[in-house]
């Protein structure tokens, strides 16, 4: 079954983001995902939250493979990275039967 992660990020600062984003996209294919939503302009419906200064939905083909990206050797150095200037909230979800 499809499995979506879905995550909202505060940046603190923006000294890894040219790194980061130049990688990512690549490491989040090798793991047969695919970004539906990156950065956004996230703006409020409902519920008084902060918004995150950014946001992500990624497709995978189902949780193992989603599980394995975040796993992965790759994703964590480039989280690593993402750490120094971001704090980021993720869920893993599944699409609908």
């Amino acid at each position: 079954m499809t499995a979506f992660v879905i995550g909202q990020m505060q940046i603190h600062s923006r000294d890894w983001m040219d790194e980061y984003f130049s990688k990512i996209p690549e490491v989040v294919a090798r793991h047969r995902g695919q970004f539906l939503v990156r950065g956004g302009d996230p703006e409020s419906l409902e519920g008084d939250s902060a918004l995150p200064d950014a946001a992500f939905i990624i497709k995978f083909p189902d949780r193992s493979f989603a599980k394995d990206f975040w796993g992965s050797k790759e994703f964590q150095a480039l989280a690593v990275l993402r750490q120094t200037g971001s704090t980021l909230n993720a869920i893993l979800v599944d699409k609908l039967a």
